[in-house]
């Protein structure tokens, strides 16, 4: 994520002035540190401080023009960074490579709008991810910090009082938004006529709670500040009782704004009034508190909320999604508007909440450990040696006309599905012309399709062998392609790419234009498991002009709907759905017109994906249904594991517990029937965490080290996912 260490920028209140200093935090960090002294007016700075409250009291306002505003707020703005820092802190913030920056204040300078501290024209709190640290002197017991693990669950809490419509639109906006975000985060929406015991029994559930409403502010009796509900206020006293026993959420959003004031002003002491009802969060194991100082428009604060939670989800630091939010407000309504200046983070900005992992929490296809893309069928390695009866006689050596019958009726038999009866002609073919080299990608094709790769790879041996010993290097290629994919498919990635680029290197150099364009779409997929999205669409791109240009030719037809189809699996993993369902679509109409069968169940499958993620569930499972039954039909063995693992996680979204378990075991003993591995990872995984809800710990890690067994083996990312969840069983 950083590429530096936060810096730390430590600051102390003394009678005549301030004493600060700042240092990089890390574990490399000095032990040593440099302080330095200033002499502050006090009084001056109280000035300063009221002129910004004027300044941010004005914005929207009839009459008010932004530009002033803005000019007037970063004259201010340079005073204050002039008066309250030293040479050598200012100096280390302008040199500084490090993006974060932890504020660590006295409770005595929390009224300083240290994000607005503006140099030449920039403001503090855009040029860092800023988060404040408060110091205090009361007597408080060490927070109670929340344990984060698994699916994160966030409470909406929105409109409790039944009068701000805004409010309700904005929690709506918000779940809508992050609903697909489903295996990140778990979205529970509660609005209007929401009382105070609704909030003292369910906020200790939560790891993140969303607050739109009202919030009243009582500057006599600060612990009285607090959220109003349909009953009263939920008081910060309240929050510290509740903080007592219990560890509240990691990360507070009060989008609140105070019910006693008609107008969108700014009152004087509204960082005081904040840090109030803040600081009984914090003092209770909140670590992060988002607040909005001052009442603005709705859809200013929708657009902020917005972007902070997309944001947030993607894997940034809480930090950088304030400053994110702010950089989208002024895009969207101007610098001048200051609508950016509402906000402030209290807690570490460069804590993360979404981990980041080595193969982000994307859509993949080996594992299938979240939402499981399948690749293309490798049926069209064979496809193209039947593309024309000269290319077929110029190629498999051979002068017995029945060799060709039984070679076209194995051939039907597998578009059939009659997968014993393709193996048993094929296997007649090649014991009395073993130089026959089309018989062996079917042989190849119709093991992986009962799921035995070792047989499958030893054909595809075979196959290479026989093809170098006739010196064809058509097939050659050929075979080179399909021991990389029976690799590929068991996780074995160096080996893939290896067979992957010989294929590739030979095709070119024989000018076989067919064989390199089969050779870049593997490799295009090869690259996308590992998430490197640029360059597999970089190679999926020169496969499908080379396939486009050629396609009155059958075979180059064929692979050019492969092409289209992993094209639509890549923008899937990007989450360009539109884009994704454009590209599948194209591809279900290219192999619907060459009537390919097993092809078009993957087509059903992964725009079945799609309109899961768009929550069109019935739809999805309709497309689902279409493809399992193409499977069903054909004897798929590896598809039908994939299916029935798709279709469970399909239930699971909906809240199909039952459905959900019945699929995930087919999966499971689909896999397992066949020594599936990679398969039989994802559906234990899948019943490991199933159980885990229903709370039956024992079944849960029975199956979650089934898959942590094979993941340690072939995928570690996977792997470190499963040790997760079974430490969280502890």
């Amino acid at each position: 994520m950083q590429e530096s260490n936060p810096l730390v920028l430590e600051i102390f209140k003394l009678d005549d002035g301030l004493k600060m200093s700042v240092f990089e935090h890390g574990p490399l960090a000095s032990t040593l540190r440099h302080f330095s002294q200033c002499q502050v007016s006090f009084a001056q700075i109280h000035t300063l401080c009221q002129e910004t409250v004027s300044v941010l009291s004005k914005v929207g306002k009839r009459g008010a023009d932004p530009r002033e505003l803005l000019r007037s707020l970063q004259k201010t703005g340079q005073l204050l960074w002039e008066y309250l820092l030293t040479k050598s802190v200012k100096e280390t913030l302008r040199s500084t490579k490090s993006t974060d920056l932890i504020v660590s204040l006295d409770e005595e300078l929390i009224h300083i709008p240290w994000e607005l501290l503006c140099d030449a024209g920039t403001f503090l709190c855009l040029n860092f991810n800023l988060g404040r640290v408060v110091r205090t002197k009361e007597q408080v017991s060490p927070p109670q910090y929340r344990s984060l693990s698994g699916t994160m669950k966030m409470l909406i809490l929105v409109n409790p009082t039944n009068d701000l419509k805004g409010a309700y639109l904005e929690g709506v906006f918000i779940k809508n938004q992050l609903d697909y975000k489903r295996k990140q985060i778990a979205i529970h929406f509660k609005s209007t006529q929401i009382d105070t015991l609704y909030a003292k029994k369910n906020l200790r559930d939560y790891d993140i709670v969303h607050f739109a409403g009202h919030c009243e502010y009582d500057s006599c009796h600060p612990s009285h500040s607090g959220w109003v509900f349909s009953d009263g206020k939920l008081m910060a006293q309240d929050v510290l009782t509740i903080g007592e026993d219990f560890s509240l959420p990691s990360l507070v959003f009060s989008n609140a704004c105070s019910s006693a004031r008609a107008v969108e002003s700014v009152e004087r002491d509204y960082q005081e009034k904040s840090y109030s009802l803040a600081s009984a969060f914090l003092y209770s194991g909140v670590r992060h508190y988002v607040g909005a100082l001052r009442k603005i428009e709705d859809p200013v604060s929708l657009t902020f909320a917005k972007e902070f939670y997309t944001q947030l989800t993607l894997g940034h630091s809480v930090g950088e999604c304030v400053r994110l939010g702010r950089l989208k407000l002024i895009k969207d309504y101007g610098l001048g508007a200051l609508h950016w200046t509402v906000y402030l983070l209290y807690g570490d900005p460069n804590f993360v909440l979404f981990k980041v992992r080595s193969k982000p929490l994307k859509l993949k296809k080996m594992a299938k450990l979240f939402a499981y893309k399948r690749p293309i069928a490798f049926a069209s390695l064979f496809l193209f040696l039947l593309a024309s009866v000269a290319y077929l006689y110029s190629g498999l050596a051979s002068r017995n006309p029945s060799t060709y019958v039984l070679f076209l009726k194995s051939k039907k038999l597998f578009q059939k599905g009659e997968n014993a009866q393709v193996l048993m002609t094929c296997n007649s073919i090649v014991r009395k012309e073993p130089l026959f080299l089309a018989a062996y990608p079917l042989m190849a094709q119709t093991h992986q399709r009962l799921g035995d790769r070792e047989k499958a790879l030893k054909t595809y041996f075979n196959y290479a062998m026989f093809s170098e010993k006739r010196n064809d290097f058509k097939h050659l290629a050929a075979a080179y392609i399909g021991i990389g994919w029976t690799y590929h498919l068991d996780g074995d990635y160096p080996k893939a790419l290896d067979f992957y680029t010989k294929a590739l290197s030979l095709s070119q150099k024989k000018h076989d234009k067919l064989n390199e364009a089969v050779a870049l779409r593997k490799m295009a997929v090869w690259y996308m498991d590992k998430e490197e999205y640029d360059r597999a669409l970089e190679l999926l791109t020169k496969s499908a002009e080379m396939n486009r240009e050629r396609k009155y030719l059958y075979a180059h037809k064929v692979h050019l709907a492969c092409d289209y189809f992993n094209i639509g699996l890549l923008f899937t993993n990007k989450e360009d759905l539109a884009t994704a369902r454009d590209f599948y679509t194209k591809s279900l109409k290219l192999f619907e017109s060459l009537r390919l069968k097993e092809e078009l169940s993957d087509c059903y499958f992964n725009l079945g994906e799609v309109h899961q993620m768009e929550k069109q569930y019935q739809k999805a499972l309709d497309c689902y249904m279409q493809g399992l039954k193409i499977d069903e039909e054909l004897g798929h063995a590896l598809n039908l594991s994939s299916d029935h693992d798709m279709i469970g996680e399909l239930y699971m979204e909906m809240g199909d517990v039952p459905l959900a378990e019945e699929h995930f075991t087919k999966a499971l003993e689909s896999a397992e029937s066949i020594q599936a591995k990679m398969e039989i990872a994802s559906a234990s995984f899948h019943l490991g965490l199933l159980y885990k809800q229903k709370g039956y710990k024992n079944k849960a890690r029975e199956y979650l080290r089934q898959a942590q067994e094979i993941y340690s083996q072939v995928d570690i990312s996977n792997y470190e996912e499963v040790k997760h969840e079974l430490l969280t069983l502890d």
